[in-house]
């Protein structure tokens, strides 16, 4: 492998690791809208309210795509056992 080609590929990864980060914070948000926020907060409709979902939103979906970019290195290297 040349440098282009590393460069590239961790470019790549890069990209992919930003991509599912996003659509994980997203994924959040989502699924947070589900919950009941009157029966938690005083002013569910606040702007604290909105950015405790967000704070929420963000520390949620970077541990789920924490977990899945993991998984995705860890499936990657099994590679190297059958090599």
């Amino acid at each position: 492998m040349n440098m282009d080609q590393i460069a590239a590929t961790a470019g790549m990864h890069a990209l992919m690791s930003i991509v599912i980060e996003l659509f994980s914070i997203a994924l959040a948000w989502v699924a947070l809208q589900e919950l009941k926020w009157d029966t938690i907060l005083k002013r569910p409709r606040g702007g604290q309210a909105r950015l405790l979902q967000i704070i929420l939103s963000v520390v949620l979906g970077h541990g789920f795509a924490s977990f899945v970019l993991a998984y995705w290195n860890w499936s990657g290297l099994l590679k190297g056992i059958v090599e």
